[in-house]
C-alpha cells in the first residue's frame, strides 16, 4: 500500500506543523515513560526522527552515533559537532571493525545490506541495556519499506532499517516518519527547527558506502570509494555554488570491482574504475540522471585519478534514470 499523501490525484497539501503536532503525541502515547534510543547518522531522515523523539519524551532518548568503517570522509567528527548545535546529547560507537569482519568475503548486494542491518541491531541491543532502553526509534520513511518489498510488494532492495532487522530484536520499533516522503521529511525538519547542515542534506543510504563499493568490501576499498565520494561531492557543490549547474539532489562515487588497463609514470598498470552519479529527484521513488558540465566531469575525474593514482585510473559518468536503474547501484 502506497501512503495516502502521496496517491495520485490527492490535492492536499502536506502540512509539517500538524505532523509534528500528531507525531510527537504518537511518540509520546507509544513509549511513555520508558526509555527509548535511536541510531544517529547524521542524515536528514534520522536526524529529523531524533528531534521529533526528543520533543516528545525530553530525557528518555539515548542518541547513537555507530561508526561502521564505511561512513563519509570525516563523519563522525562532523555529525557530531552538527547534533551539538541541535542540542542532541550523542554517543559515538566505534564499530569498523565488527562490520569489516562481518561483511569478509561477502559480494552480494542482499546478503550485505542483511548482514549491516544485523549488525547494527546488535551494537544497539548493547548500547540499549545501558541505557535501559526498551523501543528503537528510526528514521524509516516510505520508500525504505516500499523498496523492502513484502505482501504483495516485490523487493527492489533491502534497507538496512527494514530487510535486515531481526525477528527477535529486544526492542519495540517507533518509526515516526514511515509514511513520510523525503521532500515531506525536510519540510518537517525545517519545521522542528533542524538547521539546513541537516534539513538540506543530501541522502546518505543506511549501509553507508558499503552499497557503493560493487562486491566484496574492504578497508582499502572503503578508503578509496571514501574518498572518491568526498571529491566528488567537493566538485558538484562548488560547480553549483558558482552558478554552472543545479545543485544535485543526491551525487556520489561508486567503486566498480573490474580493474582495467592504465598507465602510471611510464608503466603500464591496473586499476579500479570509479563511476559518478548524480541526479535529480524529489522523493526517491524516481530520479532523472543530471546534465554535468564537461569542465566539471573533467575536474572530477582529475582529481580522482590524481588524489587516487596508486588505486583508479579510470572514471565513468552514469545517466541512468530511476526507472530502470536505482540511484545507488546495489
Amino acid at each position: 500500500m502506497i501512503p495516502a499523501g502521496n496517491q495520485a490525484g490527492n490535492q492536499m497539501p502536506f502540512n509539517p506543523d500538524a505532523f509534528i503536532k500528531t507525531s510527537v503525541a504518537k511518540i509520546k502515547g507509544q513509549i511513555g515513560a520508558s526509555k527509548a534510543i535511536i541510531a544517529v547518522s547524521g542524515g536528514v531522515d534520522s536526524m529529523t526522527a531524533a528531534a521529533l523523539a526528543q520533543k516528545a519524551i525530553p530525557g528518555q532518548l539515548a542518541c547513537v552515533f555507530v561508526d561502521t568503517g564505511l561512513m563519509r570522509k570525516n563523519e563522525a567528527a562532523r555529525v557530531k559537532e552538527a547534533a551539538r548545535k541541535a542540542g542532541i546529547d550523542l554517543q559515538v560507537a566505534d564499530a569498523s571493525a565488527k562490520f569489516f569482519r562481518a561483511l569478509k568475503g561477502v559480494s552480494e548486494p542482499e546478503e550485505k545490506r542483511k548482514i549491516i542491518g544485523a549488525q547494527f541491531i546488535k551494537v544497539f541491543d548493547a548500547a540499549a541495556k545501558d541505557s535501559k532502553a526498551r523501543f528503537l526509534v528510526q528514521g524509516t520513511i516510505a520508500p525504505d519499506w516500499i523498496e523492502s518489498g513484502g505482501g504483495i510488494r516485490d523487493t527492489i532492495k533491502s534497507h538496512h532499517n527494514v530487510g535486515g532487522l531481526p525477528k527477535k530484536m529486544g526492542l519495540e520499533l517507533c518509526e515516526p516518519m514511515r509514511e513520510l516522503y523525503k521532500d515531506e521529511v525536510r519540510q518537517v525538519a525545517r519545521a522542528v527547527g533542524l538547521p539546513p547542515e541537516f534539513s538540506e542534506r543530501q541522502p546518505f543510504p543506511g549501509p553507508g558506502l558499503a552499497v557503493r563499493i560493487m562486491g566484496e568490501i574492504t578497508p582499502e576499498k572503503a578508503e578509496i570509494v571514501r574518498t572518491a565520494c568526498a571529491i566528488v561531492e567537493e566538485e558538484l557543490e562548488s560547480a553549483a555554488h558558482a552558478g554552472k549547474m543545479r545543485m544535485p539532489w543526491q551525487y556520489f562515487a561508486v567503486l566498480l570491482p573490474i580493474k582495467t588497463v592504465g598507465v602510471l609514470g611510464d608503466a603500464r598498470a591496473y586499476g579500479y574504475t570509479i563511476a559518478v552519479r548524480a541526479v535529480e529527484s524529489i522523493d526517491g521513488m524516481t530520479a532523472k540522471a543530471c546534465s554535468v558540465p564537461p569542465d566539471v566531469l573533467e575536474a572530477i575525474s582529475d582529481r580522482i585519478t590524481r588524489e587516487l593514482k596508486e588505486h583508479v585510473n579510470r572514471v565513468v559518468y552514469d545517466t541512468t534514470s530511476k526507472p530502470p536503474g536505482t540511484i545507488e547501484w546495489e
